[in-house]
């Protein structure tokens, strides 16, 4: 994983929605929006590098399955989230 720990536990204390969640959809699509964003910008540079973009496409996929969960479950809190992050302008 590329992202430090440190920037890791940062983006769980700015959208965990309780003292210890660590796993709630929006701390999930937070993390990976952080991984997507390191990973394209190594993908810039090395466009031939086919694994990492397989991976790239992984997450973005699961992210998109993490928001379409909270867009059916809480639309507010979906649209804080995407509003948050700046994601699906």
């Amino acid at each position: 994983m590329n992202t430090t720990n440190d920037r890791k536990q940062q983006i769980i204390g700015e959208f965990q929605t309780h003292v210890s969640d660590t796993g709630s959809p929006e701390v999930q699509v937070a993390i990976l929006t952080e991984r997507i964003r390191h990973l394209t910008e190594h993908l810039k540079g090395h466009r031939k590098d086919h694994a990492s973009r397989r991976g790239l496409l992984m997450m973005v996929g699961k992210r998109a399955s993490l928001l379409k969960y909270l867009m059916t479950k809480d639309w507010t809190r979906y649209q804080a989230l995407i509003s948050r992050l700046g994601i699906r302008r």
